[in-house]
Formats: structure tokens, sequence, C-alpha cells
């Protein structure tokens, strides 16, 4: 009788401990209980700095657009004044930051940009060739900013964003969520800043990371979620299991030869 209990209690242990959801799977716990101070600590102003191997998107307009032609070559050509613009490429009037942060831009010439804000830029720009234009406009935008998501995600690979700012949440959203054997609470984020490496680690399952200089990407992050230990451990398991049968496999080849030689040997 005291077996069958005890075999019953066991059960109803493995059958609660089943059904529980471990604490490191769920995102955001804890943000029901946050004060109104936190949640504005939590409000973060996020601006893309141009850096170098951007590739820049800059056109000019004004009212008189053949007044701006030279500062958009060779986006668009015309004949005279009132006929219909031709449009070309647009890759013949993107503008790739060099190494040392600078672009050629017609009639201005080598400009340093790196670490501006497009905001900044195009205000420079305005400014600039304001000297030759009256009230120009100028509009700046980076066509390359991408940033890639490794690790345990349904979908990893590449992303491109079309408007200059994307969050982590985001970038593991566009990857299809993580694995049932992603670590949520250790992911890593790294940065290429100014040739030098940085790296960031954010816990998923609770809120501090909203405030985290990692939590809006930049342009080339890379984002990679970790296997949790269950991973970890089965991957561990499941090499030592092929070493062992490789092993294994080698030894009864090599019996097998020995054997087949001795009866050979023995036939004779």
């Amino acid at each position: 009788m005291r077996v069958k209990l005890a075999s019953i209690a066991a059960s109803l242990v493995l059958l609660v401990g089943a059904c529980s959801v471990p604490k490191d799977v769920a995102y955001f716990q804890g943000i029901d209980s946050l004060t109104q101070e936190q949640l504005s600590q939590m409000s973060q102003n996020y601006n893309t700095r141009i850096c170098q191997d951007d590739m820049l998107n800059i056109t000019v307009s004004a009212w008189d657009p053949t007044v701006v032609t030279p500062f958009n070559p060779p986006m668009f050509s015309y004949t005279q004044q009132g006929d219909e613009p031709v449009q070309a490429s647009p890759s013949l009037y993107s503008y790739l930051v060099d190494k040392e942060g600078y672009i050629t831009f017609p009639v201005l010439g080598r400009i340093h940009v790196a670490g501006m804000t497009k905001e900044e830029l195009s205000s420079s720009l305005q400014e600039q060739i304001s000297k030759y234009v009256k009230d120009p406009l100028v509009h700046v935008r980076i066509t390359n900013f991408k940033v890639m998501v490794l690790g345990e995600v349904t979908r990893p690979g590449g992303l491109s964003v079309k408007n200059d700012r994307i969050t982590v949440l985001e970038a593991i959203g566009y990857s299809g969520d993580v694995t049932i054997n992603a670590d949520r609470t250790n992911v890593l984020v790294v940065r290429d800043v100014n040739g030098q490496k940085e790296f960031g680690r954010l816990d998923l399952t609770g809120t501090d990371f909203f405030t985290s200089p990692y939590f809006y990407l930049q342009q080339n992050d890379v984002v990679y979620v970790e296997p949790n230990k269950a991973k970890k451990r089965n991957a561990r398991y499941s090499q030592a299991q092929q070493y062992n049968v490789t092993i294994i496999s080698t030894i009864l080849t090599a019996v097998s030869v020995i054997t087949s030689v001795i009866v050979a040997i023995a036939k004779k």
C-alpha cells in the first residue's frame, strides 16, 4: 500500500512539474508592477548616426528643378526648362561613406559625414548649397541599413531595415521569434564602433533591457540568441554518442578484418 501511495505521489509531482512554465520563458516579467517613474526612464531618444560603409541616398530639390541639377547628377537630366525629367538608376546617385567617414558630393567636394544624424547632414548640406541655390531642400536616406540575427530563432539571417530604426525585439520578431531551445536571459548584441567591437547582454525575461543602449540596434549589429542549458547539454551528449559510435564501429571493423584473416589462414 505504501509503495502504491509513493508511486502516486511521485506521478503527481512529475505531472505538476510538466505542467509548470519555467520562469525563463515568459518575456517582460514584472512589467505590470513598474512605477510611472520607472516607465519614464525607459523612454529613449534614438537617432541613427551615419558611419563608414553606409550608402547614402541624397537628393536636392528646389522650386526650379533645373537649378539643382548640378547637385543631383545623374539622377535627373533635363533638355530645357519645362521638359519631363529622365530618371536614372538610383545606384548612380548614392554616396558610399569611406573608411575615414567622408563622401564626395557634387560641387561641394569632399565632406565629412560620419557621426552625424541624417537631419544634421541635411541641415549642413542645405546651408552649403544655399550659397548657390535659393531655399534648397535636402533629403538624406541610408539605403543599406541592415542587422543580422543568428542562433536560436526560427529564421536566422540578415534583415534589411527601411526606416533606419529597429529594436532588438523587432529584429527577433521579424526572424520568427526565438525557439523553445533559446536562452531568453542572455541575448548577445555585437556592435562595431569605430573599428572596435562592443558586446551587450540583454535579459528579455525582465524589463531592464528597455533602458539598455543595445535595445535600439545600429547598422550592422549582430544579434545572437544563445541555446539554453538543455540544448547545450543535449548537444554535448549527442557529440559524445557520435564519438562512441565511431569508436565502436572502428573496433568492430578491425575485429571483422582480423577474424577474416584468421579464418583464411586456418583454411590453408
